[in-house]
């Protein structure tokens, strides 16, 4: 479809419009454009493509699902033109993906790099999106369709006295693109979630000094990385389908199956002997051993003694191993990291641990961190203190639906959409991968691909039978809303009171657990249910007729009791 500019206005006219230029983005941008025809634009902040990815180049950054999995399935020639060379790839690698992806779909054309969204305002006479960039740039469009990713806002916590720090200061999440030389620098690092596991062994290998600030012990299982072998390329190459198949037939999207039996099910040494298999496996399949780890504490607790060993084992020092060890939440309840020598990384001499639970950061002065225990001095601070994690990205842009409402109102306390995928009072709007969606509980690429299709999907049927606009209902929202709770609660999932499923590492932010943990598979099985029921729970509306409030029915979702094994 030809792009059209206002002359009185110089706004930019489209049919879609779509913020990022990630894995979702990318794959909207095709799917609109290649598949519906339709006159689409992405807009970016960064330079390039990539996401998440073009941003977290810290040290040791790279994926936690394997490789193989960790892409898009939707093109066979894509699939059997690419080759992978690790079993978790490195971020550079990544992006060389994500670029090829991008090249070989001649996605850069229709692709606004360097352009940050500052306002998206939905228009109800003209049933448009208008859209605003920083630096004044004017866009509208019928459809918006947010990609801003789940991990893409950095969160920097306020410590009084960061401004004066003489030294530098990283986060993870925006690390400089020249890369950061740390020879003969004394680090600090904030921070042991996933990020922070993966730079840790990285840093030390080139510090004069590491002091890792360890706010919340965490396990970590060891991703055994390394190159594929030439014979599993060739499986890869000649089992797309199955791999396919078994990543769309289990709850995390992962290509392998969670076990079918419950911890009770087998003897203490039978266990124990699982657990050891599992360790030496690695990565993420760890979580695989049992079905029911994730459903029952006392299940979970021999997982979790069973790692805590296991850092005892490897850690020299004992009070430094029990520093490590005395992790307060059950295994996998917070996103369970996988690493690279990172206990082993305080055996080395130049790297130390503080307790920053039972000595708390007090503040930062110019030469370093102050803690009850005294000053640590520095001349770098990383700060691998992870995101305003799934409702940040989206509220940073100032977004007003209809009648005047806000997302920030909207969401005042705490995010709610349909399916992860709409908002009640935000027409012709679709969040991929929102809060209420599998998201960051699945292989990321498996619920893009599914979000994607279905707003594709969607937006082809509205436009075969003549709806001009379509939009969450407000009693179908709560009821997915009370779902995706009841989902959670059926799980271990928000026993962690401090996790970030939560939003518990941001000051202020309500405490709402913001992913569905009823499963990759219940969900895209729920949605399609709804898709083919005429789009049930949307009020739709085209032609001056209004097919809303009557026209839109509103289902039943399957009781918590129902639900796959949560996936992680």
């Amino acid at each position: 479809m030809p792009v059209t500019t206002d002359r009185s206005t110089g706004t930019r006219e489209f049919d879609a419009l779509i913020i990022g230029a990630g894995f979702s983005g990318l794959y909207q941008l095709h799917c609109l454009r290649d598949r519906l025809g339709l006159s689409a634009q992405v807009l970016e902040t960064a330079d390039g493509v990539g996401g998440t990815w073009y941003w977290n180049r810290y040290p040791g950054a790279r994926c936690d699902s394997e490789s193989h999995s960790y892409a898009y399935y939707f093109s066979k020639e894509i699939l059997e033109e690419w080759e992978w060379s690790e079993r978790y790839p490195e971020q550079p690698e990544i992006m060389r993906y994500l670029n090829y992806v991008a090249d070989k779909l001649d996605l850069k054309r229709d692709i606004r790099f360097n352009t940050r969204v500052a306002s998206a305002r939905y228009d109800e006479d003209a049933n448009r999106w208008r859209i605003a960039t920083e630096t004044g740039e004017q866009y509208a469009a019928t459809y918006l369709i947010t990609a801003v990713g789940c991990l893409s806002s950095a969160n920097i916590p306020d410590i009084p006295g960061l401004d004066s720090f003489a030294g530098d200061c990283y986060h993870t999440g925006q690390w400089p693109h020249q890369g950061v030389d740390f020879t003969g620098k004394r680090v600090g690092q904030i921070g042991t979630g996933s990020t922070g596991i993966q730079a840790a062994p990285v840093i030390a290998a080139a510090a004069r000094h590491l002091t890792v600030f360890q706010r919340t012990p965490n396990y970590s299982v060891p991703a055994h990385n390394g190159p594929l072998s030439d014979d599993f390329k060739r499986y890869m190459r000649e089992h797309h389908d199955e791999i396919r198949e078994v990543m769309h037939s289990t709850p995390n999207g992962h290509p392998f199956r969670i076990a079918d039996r419950n911890v009770a099910d087998v003897a203490p040494e039978e266990r124990l002997a699982i657990y050891e298999k599992a360790w030496e496996i690695g990565g993420l399949r760890f979580r695989a051993a049992f079905r029911d780890l994730l459903l029952d504490k006392a299940a979970n607790d021999t997982a979790a003694e069973f790692l805590k060993n296991k850092i005892r084992s490897v850690v020299e020092d004992p009070e430094t191993a029990e520093k490590l060890a005395n992790i307060d939440h059950p295994y996998a309840a917070k996103r369970p990291p996988i690493d690279t020598h990172y206990f082993e990384t305080f055996n080395r001499n130049n790297v130390s641990l503080v307790d920053v639970r039972a000595a708390p950061i007090e503040r930062i002065t110019p030469s370093g961190i102050v803690t009850a225990d005294g000053e640590y001095p520095l001349d770098v601070i990383v700060f691998a203190t992870g995101f305003d994690a799934m409702t940040g990205p989206l509220l940073g842009i100032d977004i007003e639906g209809r009648d005047g409402m806000t997302l920030k109102d909207a969401w005042s306390a705490g995010p709610k959409t349909y399916l992860g995928l709409a908002v009640a009072g935000f027409p012709n709007m679709f969040t991929v991968t929102g809060p209420g969606s599998p998201s960051v509980l699945c292989n990321m690429p498996v619920a893009i691909e599914q979000h994607v299709e279905w707003i594709t999907d969607c937006i082809a049927h509205m436009r075969a039978n003549g709806i001009n606009r379509i939009e969450a209902d407000p009693e179908a929202m709560e009821k997915w809303v009370a779902h995706v709770n009841d989902a959670a609660n059926a799980t271990l999932l928000p026993s962690v009171e401090h996790s970030w499923y939560l939003g518990a590492n941001v000051p202020g932010k309500p405490r709402v657990f913001m992913p569905y943990a009823g499963g990759m598979t219940r969900y895209r099985a729920v949605c399609d249910d709804i898709a083919a029921k005429g789009y049930e729970g949307f009020r739709k509306s085209g032609n001056h007729q209004d097919t809303g409030r009557n026209g839109s029915t509103v289902g039943d979702f399957a009781p918590a009791a129902a639900i796959d094994t949560p996936g992680v």
